[in-house]
């Protein structure tokens, strides 16, 4: 794998850990995989706090998902830039189609531990050629996960990709998470990447700078640690968390944007 898709690992280890301690989501085919597959990880990567993070992210995507479908159980799920995450196995709304897509070389590895089924099927795509995204499944309504992605993605990139999946899908529902362009600067001096080699990232400070002429719109914000699952943690834990990953100044750094059609 390149370095962006060894990023991957980061995000496995972290739901692997909370999940063996029976806090913010369980995730077996984590832990299942991280025992097998172990990528190094070392300095910031490591972190406990990093891992809470990571967990708890995955599991507000996680409960978005269920949220979308519950109000459409017809809409096709696409999990863009997948990577090794077993969210289709988390969420607890049945569902009618769901795609996980990444590179080659990491749906290469999922096959390892996922089945394809009638409903859900694994498909290699880059995420910043238009063209593989328009050989996506057909539907009259998605629902788009891009965790950990966009932060790859150029701005103009970003654009065409929102711009060719509202082309696709009538209706559309969208989250994603994106470094502001003081969290891409401050990244190349501290952040967990870096561990395994990627120092370029990309921050977007407007996000109807990026949507303008896709035919999206901004819905909301979401918080990455709802107070919920932050009470999860042990108290000691649970203040020094607050200090790292709460407050003004994380808001600045990183954001969670649900844009919709």
């Amino acid at each position: 794998m390149n370095e962006v898709n060894r990023t991957l690992f980061i995000p496995l280890y972290g739901k692997a850990l909370v999940s063996r301690q029976n806090i913010i989501l369980k995730d077996t085919m984590a832990e299942r995989i991280w025992e097998a597959e172990a990528f190094p990880v070392h300095g910031k990567s490591g972190s406990k706090w990093l891992a809470y993070n990571m967990a708890m992210r995955a599991r507000v995507f996680d409960d978005w998902t269920d949220e979308m479908l519950k109000s459409d159980p017809d809409a096709c799920v696409l999990h863009i830039g997948c990577g090794l995450d077993s969210r289709c196995l988390r969420v607890s709304q049945p569902y009618r189609c769901w795609i996980d897509c990444d590179f080659p070389d990491v749906i290469a590895v999922r096959k390892k531990y996922y089945e394809e089924k009638d409903n859900y099927s694994m498909m290699a795509a880059d995420a910043s050629r238009p063209e593989q995204i328009k050989t996506l499944p057909e539907s009259d309504s998605a629902v788009v996960v891009l965790e950990g992605l966009c932060m790859y993605l150029k701005k103009g990139q970003l654009h065409d990709l929102l711009r060719v999946l509202k082309e696709k899908y009538r209706e559309l529902h969208i989250l994603m998470d994106v470094y502001t362009e003081f969290g891409a600067k401050a990244s190349k001096y501290k952040n967990p990447i870096n561990d395994v080699g990627v120092t370029t990232v990309y921050g977007i400070d407007d996000i109807e700078e990026v949507i303008n002429g896709t035919g999206l719109r901004f819905v909301r914000e979401h918080s990455f640690t709802p107070a919920a699952l932050v009470n999860e943690l042990k108290p000691l834990d649970r203040e020094l968390f607050r200090l790292l990953f709460t407050g003004p100044f994380y808001r600045k750094i990183y954001r969670l944007f649900e844009l919709a059609s």
